[in-house]
């Protein structure tokens, strides 16, 4: 029973098991945070890898699987797989529309050829797509852009009255509010001095005014006019032309990762910005893409592949090295610029022989597993369709082009062992993280040891008393042994909702580094001041301790709110930048496993750092305790 009512009166009377406490919690808070933070980035990379590549990729580089659609027909017939598609992947250089120099406006990028409903269905396609709807500010700038081109045939499709209208609305927007409105004579001689460039002129300046011409044109004019983008009349098109590589009924269309583009700024809440305030929304533009065709596996460079495309939309998976880099574009588009399409193989020693069909062909064929069925069930049932694939093809004679045997380039992998190279050394460094970060432990066995030494000093005539009324030493032992174990606990749950905290807000602390907010400095270096105050008043008393205390603590305050205005004025700073890490936001999920196993790892080594403090208490001598002062 005392054991009990001593450790809660050593735990509640001083302030010195409170630093124990705190000590562990911080240990504690250390490690979950670290390692939570890598698991979770470990985790965004499986399931990165997962949605943008499937369950299961059959790859075959440069050449490419001929027959790839018998394959997926097969492959579909599989009770494991859910879905299937094609793609071809190709590297190759994107001139951008921007004039920002040579250097600024050509992009190196990998381009996937996909069929993007087949390829919505394997992968998180439809997701990543970040225009949904036109904003009022990209319908307006695409508004201008067609008038820009139109305006001759809206001029010839107006009557005299049209025009005279649309003259007084210019003469109003030109003139001051409080001025009087323009007179007759003055809209009848501006008409008769109109010609082409002046017209030019005159609808490049109302460009921007959208309503003022509606309301001069008729409704079959305004409709008219506005056909010549369908996403003007139908804003949500923008999100349909992504998902369907289609822009009225034409495939040259590209669509680019958010970050391929350097005029996109990400602000801090994860929307984005265009460059000179809307101006280079890349869907209102076309780009040039090359590449250098392959053929034979080994690449035929006889001359550079472009196509000129129609951005559509912009798609924005997480990972910041597939935003950077990768464009969506038709697979018909990739197969001719790389000469993987459809052809006829003529006889070597008779070019006017055409030997047969020279099928088109396919890079990489992702598959994607039914619900319920692992990554490496679905890869074995794959490696049996495809031997079936490879037996039947090869066994038809009308065949001229065999597909890879297994074995010679052609790999079928999970998605895990297709980023093996990557997420393996992850894994090692979350581990070596974790063993790293076990020091942790140590060192709060140590602060226990330290601080527990102490009370043990502190309390050597209580022990001399329990000593002399009879309290055994395994009873000394448990006393000092359970407040070891109790500060273990509350240190390690103190811990637990720290890093909770922490973890949980680390990507808005990150934004607090980045754009320091005024209030906290000031706050901070008011508290600061009141510190000061107080310390000042306590030290008028003689006391040392409180000058001492309260001049570490108002140190403390009027450095860190200092430090945050400073940093606020040199414009923050960014720790986790996109353009070095992986993805875009820091993980900020709770790794609950290493909680817990961290939490338990404290309580033992508190237990550990209490059991000498406690032996020694045991091996105090009453006699000796009792005259100890």
């Amino acid at each position: 029973m005392y054991h009990a009512l001593l450790t809660n009166r050593y735990l509640t009377s001083r302030v010195i098991p409170l630093i124990a406490v705190a000590a562990v919690a911080l240990c504690v808070a250390l490690v979950i945070v670290v390692v939570s933070v890598m698991t979770g980035f470990l985790n965004m990379v499986k399931s990165s890898g997962r949605t943008l590549m499937g369950d299961v990729v059959v790859s075959y580089s440069f050449s490419g699987i001929p027959h790839y659609q018998r394959l997926i027909d097969r492959i579909l017939q599989l009770p494991e797989a859910a879905a299937a598609t094609p793609v071809v992947d190709g590297l190759g250089l994107l001139r951008m529309p921007y004039p920002q120099g040579p250097d600024k406006s050509i992009e190196g990028v990998s381009f996937w050829g996909i069929e993007p409903i087949s390829f919505a269905q394997v992968t998180g396609y439809e997701e990543t797509l970040y225009w949904k709807e036109l904003t009022t500010e990209q319908w307006n700038r695409l508004f201008g852009d067609v008038l820009t081109k139109r305006w001759s045939d809206v001029l010839n499709a107006m009557s005299e009255q049209q025009r005279i209208q649309l003259i007084q609305q210019a003469l109003k927007m030109d003139q001051d509010e409080a001025a009087t409105q323009p007179s007759e004579q003055e809209i009848q001689s501006r008409l008769a001095s109109m010609d082409q460039e002046r017209w030019r002129r005159l609808f490049s300046a109302v460009r921007t005014e959208p309503d003022m011409l509606k309301s001069v044109l008729t409704a079959e004019q305004w409709t008219s006019l506005l056909q010549h983008d369908e996403r003007l009349l139908n804003p949500g098109r923008v999100l349909e032309q992504g998902l369907t590589l289609q822009r009225g009924g034409d495939n040259k269309v590209i669509v680019l990762g958010m970050h391929v583009s350097e005029a996109n700024r990400r602000r801090s809440d994860g929307t984005y910005e265009q460059g000179a305030m809307g101006y280079w929304w890349m869907p209102r533009f076309e780009v040039l893409l090359q590449t250098i065709p392959t053929s034979g596996g080994l690449g035929d460079v006889e001359n550079v592949r472009s196509k000129i495309l129609q951005v559509v939309n912009e798609f924005v998976s997480g990972v910041f090295v597939i935003d950077d880099k990768r464009v969506m574009i038709p697979i018909e588009i990739a197969q001719e610029m790389l000469r993987l399409d459809a052809g006829q193989i003529m006889d070597e020693n008779d070019p006017t022989v055409v030997k047969g069909p020279d099928p088109a062909r396919a890079t990489l064929v992702l598959v994607r597993a039914k619900e319920g069925v692992t990554p490496e069930q679905l890869r074995e049932a794959v490696e049996n369709a495809y031997m079936a694939f490879w037996d039947e093809i090869d066994r038809d004679e009308t065949a001229v082009v065999k597909p890879p045997s297994p074995g010679l380039g052609l790999n079928i992998l999970t998605w895990l062992e297709q980023q093996a190279q990557f997420i393996g050394p992850v894994e090692k460094e979350r581990e070596l993280m974790r063993t790293i970060f076990s020091v942790v432990y140590v060192v709060c066995a140590a602060l226990v040891l330290s601080i527990f030494w102490a009370i043990v000093y502190e309390k050597t005539r209580d022990i001399g008393i329990l000593r002399s009324i009879g309290a055994s030493r395994s009873g000394i032992v448990w006393i000092f042994l359970r407040y070891g174990l109790v500060v273990g606990v509350i240190g390690s749950i103190v811990g637990l909702g720290l890093a909770f905290l922490v973890t949980h807000n680390i990507n808005g602390i990150h934004h607090a580094l980045a754009e320091p907010p005024l209030w906290l400095g000031i706050t901070i270096l008011a508290l600061g001041a009141a510190t000061v105050a107080t310390t000042i008043a306590l030290s008028l008393r003689g006391a040392l301790l409180p000058l001492v205390v309260g001049s570490l603590v108002s140190f403390v305050f009027l450095a860190l709110g200092t430090g945050i205005l400073l940093l606020r004025n040199a414009g923050g700073v960014l720790i986790w930048d996109p353009a070095v890490y992986y993805f875009s936001t820091i993980p900020n999920e709770l790794d609950m496993t290493t909680a817990i196993t961290t939490m338990i790892g404290a309580v033992i080594f508190s237990l550990i750092g209490a059991a000498v403090p406690a032996a020694k208490a045991a091996d105090t001598d009453p006699v000796k305790a009792l005259r100890y002062e």
